[in-house]
């Protein structure tokens, strides 16, 4: 199979094969554009009609600095730049997407159920914090029993710190991690491990700094909706089409130019659209239709409504739209559990967890239309017991309920280690996709903070507006306590952030790790090869208090169930389920569980395959 090496977009700078370059750009609230080359050169373009103008000259090639000049002087960049190495203000750069070679082109991607994510930020996954650095940690994750390794944001950000969720210029990898052809070249050392390579991206919002859409195009957002950051993006309103094409292309660059395996869509609950077909389905459609013919493409989403008809099946099983979305429900459940924190929207899930992880290990959402007080009782998802385990992506940790706590504490360095072991060998073991956070699979302790690199009067807003986020918690009621939480501008508090990868051989983390990896080689062995195909057959088989089993239906036809105890006090009489022991979260649980008993904190998986 013949890929290809680029993605033409309709706008933006597009090398032609003559070796010139055609200029294009929306500027619907501009009279007239110019195009700027190098150190001043400057070239009229054309004005296309229906806000479009454009250029096509033999003055510019693959290396060429250029930007783009309003009427009034003000020089922006391309809002679709492929590489901006001086930052967001700086010029942009004509790129030539065919000079990287790849090696892997036999790489068609894995199925769905052979995912198991693994989390990353690039600046703090490694000490130089580059895509040519991450290369050198991919073994590590192959050995562990990682499939896919997941990629914070890389859209081009204003200075060199930040998670990536503050993104200006949504083509252009950040220059702080490095080329485009460095991420090329991490993604096609991934490929050639048997790694996935998934990309978040943001189409929710742009960051504070560095946007100049205002300036020349203001149809791109709209007064009619609103979200946290402001004026919605225009995905329904007059000139919207640009604007969805905008974005969709966005998805198919980095599927077709990166050969990334899927994306994970930010937060498309504040994405309003209220088009006879919703952004997000017409985004799907043309990726299914488009590079999701010929290889295993993925798409995830973040979705705090939980609308499980996005993640509908065809009659053969599979995704009509998309294929698994984040499950923070179970997430808050299962961290409750573990920590008995019951503030904020913990307070939702402390009345009965063990009831709530129940519900969200058989039937996906905890909340399916269900009335949230935490959303002063507004009803809160979609029924989603019809939809397979694959469905859903379960997780313990990820950036976000790490980070955006005041310390970014992570869970081994705050919760009962026994605790921690039972959930992780749920979670990591459940028919859903498991996720870990970098770091996670040796019990790192070392936090992630929330960090960025503003300057002047957005550095002290974002960093005053922190401390008040936090202020109406108890522990930070006090001022002197809120001037303890890290300052988000501060280099120290990025550095501080950075994976500590010597710990993996210390005590106790070369244990947490070796833990990790008899669960991950466990589903690799003996539960993804059974998941093709599995549907949405699972149930509660016994409950003793905190006690009980769960059983599902693989696509096989064989029974895999779990024995927990996800309590302090010891469990009796207990019934040993058919089938053969696969894993345990503490040594010997078995000898007891075959007597009648079950210990606190305590999970087992079994499989039963002569069903």
């Amino acid at each position: 199979m013949t890929r290809p090496t680029s993605h033409a977009m309709p706008f933006g700078a597009q090398l032609q094969p003559d070796g010139s370059v055609r200029f294009r750009l929306w500027a619907p609230s501009a009279p007239a554009v110019s195009v700027e080359l190098g150190e001043g050169e400057r070239l009229e373009m054309a004005a296309a009609g229906e806000g479009w103008f454009e250029l096509t000259t033999d003055h510019a090639t693959a290396g060429t600095e250029y930007r783009f000049v309003l009427p009034d002087g003000l020089k922006v960049p391309d809002p679709a730049s492929r590489f901006q190495p001086r930052d967001t203000s700086g010029p942009s750069v004509v790129m030539d997407p065919g000079a990287y070679r790849w090696r892997n082109e036999g790489w068609t991607g894995r199925p769905w159920n052979e995912a198991v994510l693994y989390e990353l930020h690039v600046g703090t996954f490694t000490p130089d914090g580059t895509f040519l650095a991450a290369i050198d940690k991919l073994d590590h994750l192959v050995d562990v029993g990682v499939t896919a390794i997941e990629l914070l944001p890389l859209a081009d950000f204003a200075g060199t710190r930040n998670w990536g969720y503050d993104g200006v210029l949504p083509y252009a990898p950040d220059s702080a991690y490095g080329t485009p052809d460095d991420l090329k070249a991490l993604i096609d050392a991934a490929h050639e491990r048997g790694l996935m390579v998934f990309l978040d991206v943001v189409y929710n919002h742009f960051g504070p700094e560095g946007n100049y859409l205002n300036a020349y195009a203001g149809k791109f957002f709209t007064e009619r909706h609103h979200t946290p950051w402001g004026a919605a993006i225009n995905y329904d309103g007059e000139s919207s089409r640009p604007v969805r094409d905008f974005f969709i292309h966005n998805t198919l660059y980095w599927l077709e130019e990166f050969r990334f395996d899927g994306l994970r869509f930010d937060a498309v609950h504040a994405i309003i659209d209220d088009s006879d077909k919703h952004f997000l389905e017409e985004l799907a459609e043309r990726v299914r239709s488009g590079p999701g013919r010929d290889r295993h493409v993925h798409l995830v989403l973040e979705n705090d409504d939980n609308i499980a008809h996005l993640l509908e099946r065809g009659a053969d099983g599979t995704p009509v739209h998309y294929t698994a979305q984040w499950n923070d429900d179970y997430h808050h459940a299962a961290h409750t559990l573990v920590t008995d924190e019951a503030s904020g929207y913990y307070s939702e899930y402390a009345k009965s967890p063990i009831d709530q992880i129940l519900r969200s290990l058989t039937d996906g959402f905890i909340y399916q239309g269900d009335p949230s007080a935490y959303r002063d009782g507004e009803p809160r998802g979609e029924p989603s017991a019809h939809l397979p385990p694959l469905a859903f992506v379960n997780f313990l940790q990820n950036h976000d309920q790490i980070g955006n706590r005041a310390f970014g504490d992570r869970l081994a360095a705050m919760a009962d280690h026994r605790r921690l072991r039972a959930l992780m060998a749920v979670t990591l073991l459940a028919p859903t996709v498991p996720m870990l956070y970098m770091g996670e699979e040796w019990g790192e302790v070392r936090p992630f903070a929330f960090f960025c690199d503003f300057h002047g009067d957005l550095a002290d807003a974002v960093r005053e507006g922190r401390r008040r986020e936090f202020a109406r918690f108890p522990e930070f009621a006090d001022e002197k306590n809120r001037e303890r939480i890290p300052d988000p501008n501060s280099p120290a508090t990025f550095e501080r952030s950075k994976l500590d990868w010597e710990a993996r051989s210390r005590d106790p983390h070369s244990a947490w790790l070796d833990f990790t990896r008899r669960l991950l080689r466990a589903r690799a062995s003996e539960l993804a090869p059974r998941l093709a195909g599995v549907g949405s057959k699972s149930g509660v088989v016994w409950r003793r208090d905190a006690a009980f089993a769960v059983e599902w239906t693989l696509g096989d036809g064989s029974r895999w169930t779990l024995v927990a105890n996800l309590g302090g006090a010891p469990a009796a009489d207990v019934a040993v389920p058919e089938g053969r022991l696969v894993a345990e979260s503490e040594p010997g649980l078995s000898e007891g569980l075959s007597k009648g008993g079950l210990e606190g904190w305590s999970a087992l998986w079994f499989l039963d395959s002569r069903a």
